[in-house]
């Protein structure tokens, strides 16, 4: 498979076209960004571990019957997957009280939410990503009733399959953000599953694996990302 040209190139990945049309790369770099790029950093082994990372969530839910655009590894940083006309919206949902929730209602962080909250946002980092609803999705014409059911099932479903996983890990998934997109008249699976785009927690402690290290000076940040994947099963 041979790397052509740069596609796109977002806060922390890039995207290349190859010589097979329906498939490209996705490379992982080690830039860091958190509050729309007002705070940028190289972290070292990042692209790694995220790549990795990812890679092994999105086998798990293939295995599970999810639909996802992951292919293969490629090397340590690049992964094969396949294109997609990705739907402009984010799909988040959180288990537990963090992060933006927390703030907007005056919700104390960890409190459990039962059941869980699903949001969608507009993925515009111009308008910093506002939260919209289905009527502003069908309305504007970024997906069908169709395609937002089918989103909205999926991402329960994710939900399904990694609280499990992380919970044998002794880890909290605390909330994540998902992006879909249509390949062959299906909605499938896009973007990324890593530290960068969810919260995780270590159940007894709530000590932090993910960008909110970044976001709070924590530090330690790729450090964490590791040891989360490793508490999931896989070594880096």
């Amino acid at each position: 498979m041979q790397k052509k040209q740069e596609l796109y190139a977002g806060k922390a990945k890039t995207v290349y076209e190859t010589d097979d049309p329906n498939i490209y790369l996705l490379e992982f770099r080690n830039d860091t960004s958190a509050f729309d790029g007002e705070k940028v950093r190289q972290l070292t082994d990042k692209g790694k571990v995220n790549n990795l990372f990812n890679a092994h969530i999105m086998q798990a839910l293939e295995v599970a019957g999810i639909a996802t655009h992951f292919i293969k590894l490629i090397d340590d940083k690049t992964s094969a997957v396949k294109c997609l006309d990705m739907i402009p919206v984010e799909c988040v949902l959180r288990n537990y009280a963090a992060g933006g929730l927390s703030k907007r209602l005056g919700i104390e962080e960890g409190q459990v939410l039962s059941p869980p909250i699903f949001e969608f946002f507009l993925k515009d980092d111009a308008l910093h990503d506002p939260m919209i609803c289905d009527s502003h999705i069908m309305t504007f014409g970024w997906a069908s009733e169709d395609e937002v059911r089918q989103m909205k099932e999926l991402t329960c479903k994710v939900n399904d399959v990694l609280q499990p996983l992380f919970a044998e890990g002794g880890l909290q998934l605390v909330d994540f953000k998902l992006e879909f997109g249509r390949c062959d008249g299906n909605i499938v699976l896009g973007d990324e599953f890593t530290p960068d785009g969810c919260r995780i927690w270590d159940a007894k402690t709530q000590e932090k694996f993910d960008k909110d290290r970044f976001r709070r000076d924590l530090g330690d940040v790729v450090e964490h990302y590791r040891l989360a994947a490793e508490r999931l099963g896989l070594v880096i």
